[in-house]
């Protein structure tokens, strides 16, 4: 569906950015990606298997490596509680990420990581270590960049001799604290750094407080498994969109309050428009690692593991290879030949 839009609708791409992921998600799946050629010996069906693109933005793409991501991270999980927390941009600030999104989200991620770091000093007296993953979207495709971080419940003191545990299993650090320190580090760090987008802010803005909002969830693995959802895709999946009649594109979304599935129809140009707007920079690291779940703070980690006397799960078992199965009688297919990629013809 979402192909068939942006093939009907190529002016809604205006970026280079968006040029790239457009052209990606045209050719996913089809000859242009080349492919293999399969037949079956029991009932001599003949398939076509093409590529896939593995574009961010491509929403029949990225379930495998998302599921890998979620494993991998989940060996790594200590026995501590852990917390979900959140940083949100105010409204007023969104300008300024469409004008330099690069550098809005890099900034996004340096002074909120930063006020984490040196509120759990001045609080606790150690070091915290999180995870963090990058989104831009509200539940309706609206703009709304934001930091989801997930962090263990336990710090690790200045000197590495000691593991600092939380008094209270459900609280974390202030939020209120966090907030005021995440948005001066913002402000003078956007000032000092480019003046120019410093000078279009409104004063106004300055006096609005930064949404931060931290809940416990427990050992972490429900927490691991919303963020890998949108580790290696964008804001839509394909099964939700719905429909595309009259130049109106229908989608469904949850609701926040109640958690039931709602609809919502805009023009069609509007929808491409939302979903577009989310596109991360070419290169852009939507997830990273603070403190000493940082892969440059392997000693630490492995200090951390010392004083919890832990050791981390082995790792599964490698995936099976996958095998092509016949489409009629289920049986496995043999490849016979691969199938070169087609020069792309854009719409």
């Amino acid at each position: 569906m979402l192909a068939n839009l942006l093939r009907a609708h190529p002016e809604a791409a205006r970026t280079p950015d968006q040029r790239r992921a457009v052209h990606a998600i045209l050719s996913c799946r089809t000859a242009q990606r080349g492919g293999q050629l399969y037949r079956c010996g029991d009932c001599d069906r003949w398939h076509f298997a093409y590529h896939s693109c593995h574009h961010r933005a491509c929403p029949n793409c990225g379930a495998l490596p998302a599921a890998d991501w979620r494993e991998r991270q989940k060996l790594r999980l200590l026995p501590v509680p852990y917390f979900l927390q959140t940083y949100t941009v105010p409204a007023g600030l969104r300008p300024l990420f469409k004008a330099a999104p690069q550098f809005g989200y890099d900034l996004l991620f340096a002074a909120s990581s930063q006020a984490l770091r040196e509120v759990a000093l001045s609080k606790l007296g150690g070091e915290p270590a999180a995870l963090g993953v990058l989104h831009t979207w509200s539940r309706q495709l609206g703009f709304h960049p934001h930091v989801h971080y997930i962090l263990p419940g336990g710090f690790l003191s200045p000197n590495q001799l000691r593991w600092i545990r939380l008094k209270d299993p459900n609280f974390l650090l202030p939020e209120r604290v966090l907030s005021r320190r995440t948005q001066n580090l913002f402000r003078t760090q956007l000032q000092a750094q480019r003046p120019d987008l410093f000078a279009q802010v409104p004063a106004a803005v300055w006096r609005v407080e930064w949404v931060v909002n931290t809940r416990p969830v427990g050992s972490g693995e429900r927490a691991l498994g919303y963020l890998a959802a949108y580790v290696q895709r964008t804001a839509l999946s394909a099964q939700r969109i719905l429909k595309e009649e009259h130049g109106r594109t229908t989608f469904r979304y949850r609701h926040s309050d109640t958690g039931g599935w709602k609809l919502l129809t805009l023009d069609t140009g509007e929808f491409l428009r939302r979903f577009l707007q989310h596109l991360l920079p070419a290169g852009f690291h939507r997830v990273r690692y603070f403190g000493w779940w940082s892969p440059a703070a392997k000693a630490k980690w492995a200090r951390v593991l010392a004083l919890l006397d832990w050791k981390a799960p082995p790792p599964p078992p490698p995936r099976p290879a996958w095998a092509m199965s016949c489409p009629t009688c289920g049986q496995p297919m043999v490849r016979l030949a691969a199938l070169p990629r087609l020069p792309f013809k854009p719409p």
